[in-house]
């Protein structure tokens, strides 16, 4: 019951977020590590994951949401993995809200996987290894093509990072709730968006140093 809760409260973040102008939101649906819970809890949140992408599919691409899956999707089970290729592939054209879902997700896998990628590439004389720089690398995560998260909400209290964006979230502000997931609602949105508007910005620059802060600030504004 928790989990079909926790759907609900992606679907009202996910309203919420689009109506406040956020062009990208990621949910940490399932970690690569959560395949180690009691295997029918691991069956149960599979069958929720198609089931509700199915339900929710048609309002999703009404909406003109985009929906995209940063994880090991091939390793999914094959009846999710057939509803989430559909949804990804439908809503590939929409220009609204991204909305992208960790799924079979580790952020060590990621960087693993991106690493052997790119020294495969290497192998095949595509690319030679003086060319790797961070913004290769990056096209070679699971989430190439999305801007690096600005703010990270940690919902139950825990203070730790989980394994997520480990990457991406290198100069992303946290913001943490008590509140669980299946809680989370507009009012905590709200909250969290106005703390973050009032922190200060300075990605390893100066304070007050022209165009140090804005200029690396703008390839991740709005996500």
């Amino acid at each position: 019951m928790g989990h079909r809760y926790g759907v609900a409260a992606l679907r009202r973040t996910c309203e919420a977020c689009d109506a406040r102008g956020v062009r990208v939101l990621t949910a940490y649906a399932f970690s690569s590590e959560n395949w180690k819970r009691p295997r029918t809890e691991v069956g149960a949140l599979m069958t929720l994951f198609e089931r509700s992408i199915r339900k929710e599919i048609d309002e999703l691409d009404a909406r003109g949401v985009r929906f995209m899956i940063s994880g090991r999707l091939h390793e999914l089970p094959e009846p999710v993995l057939r509803a989430f290729t559909e949804a990804i592939e439908r809503t590939a054209p929409n220009s609204g809200l991204t909305l992208n879902l960790a799924l079979n997700y580790g952020g060590r896998r990621e960087i693993a996987d991106a690493a052997r990628a790119i020294a495969e590439r290497v192998a095949r004389g595509e690319i030679m290894p003086e060319a790797i720089d961070e913004a290769l690398f990056a096209e070679h995560l699971y989430t190439a093509g999305l801007p690096d998260p600005d703010l990270v909400i940690r919902t139950g209290g825990d203070m730790r990072v989980s394994n997520f964006l480990l990457w991406q979230a290198a100069y992303a502000e946290y913001w943490v709730t008590p509140a669980l997931w299946p809680d989370f609602d507009e009012t905590l949105l709200d909250q969290a968006l106005a703390d973050f508007a009032a922190r200060e910005r300075r990605f390893g620059g100066v304070v007050g140093r022209k165009g140090a802060a804005a200029s690396a600030a703008s390839p991740a504004e709005g996500s």
